[in-house]
């Protein structure tokens, strides 16, 4: 298996049974164009510091605490023990507590998946029985974890040889629908309307294939730097060019640069 960085470890939780587990990112953003913000008067790269507000120095790390804005402008402080004695039981732990039918799950509480996998061989026998189980009855396992220090609602489902994890929204994070689409008139299609699109839909069914897709907007913002890098000169933060070696910069080099930097992967030039 491919070394991927472990996202989150803990324990499985099923009732009485308990497996070690290991959570990675099932998604990334490799190949993304990286933009930078830049003052353009002086080509130097704009960055963020913490400042306290009517301040001009930027807060030293140790004085940063958390709080909470009780009253607009007044805030409540909160200690880092007095956070790390309300923090649940679930917070090495992901406790399984109902399964539900696949496809019960609206989708708009899904928000991003995780591979699941077994930590170690003396996982993988109760991690392969809740996969198998799971498989048979077509359920999804739904239960709480904390990540990043807050609680969080996920589901769990059989994906190959290992399972999916993914987390899902609360209800109070997802907006009615009700609401938003009243102003659609109530209106009943014409027969012949609703053929032609069926049989549209009909003619361009298939199988979804991610590969058969392309980022356009990826392609076409790689070919507009390419193209201003030839016609243009590469500028250099003033004041730094003669410091440094006066090199002309490499338009490919510094983007395999950036898309290392993000964790991407470039076509050979």
């Amino acid at each position: 298996m491919a070394s991927l960085r472990t996202y989150w470890k803990g324990q499985l939780r099923l009732s009485l049974v308990s497996i070690d587990v290991a959570l990675h990112a099932a998604t990334a953003s490799k190949g993304r164009v990286s933009l930078r913000q830049i003052h353009e008067p002086t080509g130097k790269r704009i960055r963020y510091r913490k400042v306290p507000e009517g301040e001009d120095e930027p807060a030293e790390e140790e004085d940063i605490v958390k709080g909470y804005e009780a009253r607009s402008g007044e805030y409540v402080k909160l200690e880092p023990e007095e956070l790390e004695d309300i923090r649940l039981e679930t917070r090495d732990t992901i406790r399984i507590d109902r399964f539900v039918k696949r496809g019960d799950v609206d989708p708009r509480y899904y928000e991003r998946p995780f591979y699941l996998l077994p930590r170690g061989r003396s996982a993988a026998q109760g991690f392969v029985v809740i996969r198998e189980a799971l498989r048979k009855k077509k359920a999804v396992a739904i239960g709480q974890t904390v990540f990043a220090g807050r609680e969080q609602l996920v589901s769990i489902r059989p994906c190959g040889d290992g399972m999916l994890l993914e987390k899902l929204r609360y209800a109070q994070e997802v907006r009615a629908s009700d609401s938003v689409f009243d102003d659609i008139p109530d209106i009943d299609p014409e027969e012949d309307m609703m053929e032609m699109a069926e049989d549209l839909i009909d003619k361009k069914m298939g199988e979804f294939d991610p590969d058969d897709f392309e980022d356009s907007y990826e392609t076409a913002l790689r070919d507009l730097i390419e193209q201003k890098a030839e016609e243009e000169e590469i500028v250099s933060p003033v004041g730094e060019e003669e410091e440094k070696t006066g090199e002309v910069v490499d338009l490919m080099e510094a983007l395999k640069k950036s898309l290392e930097q993000e964790g991407g992967k470039q076509k050979a030039s």
